[in-house]
């Protein structure tokens, strides 16, 4: 499955501390349990991806071009 395939898919996602200091990216979905944990600086880097796909897919559904709209808010 690609990225940008629709699914029908439906899950939940938790986000949360450990207590051995690591982040926690907890999914569940029909007869999944998907527990990632990652290292404090390793979160930080997917939030900046987050940011970055969220501000390209705002531009995608306004009608421009990733990469190409206004600078951060």
């Amino acid at each position: 499955m690609s990225i940008d395939k629709q699914s029908d898919i439906a899950a939940n996602l938790q986000i949360g501390p450990t207590s051995l200091g690591m982040v926690r990216i907890y999914v569940e979905g029909d007869g999944l349990e998907l527990p990632l944990d990652f290292e404090p600086e390793e979160a930080e880097e997917i939030a900046e991806e987050l940011m970055a796909a969220a501000e390209a897919a705002r531009e995608m559904g306004a009608g421009g071009k990733p990469g190409k709209g206004k600078g951060k808010r």
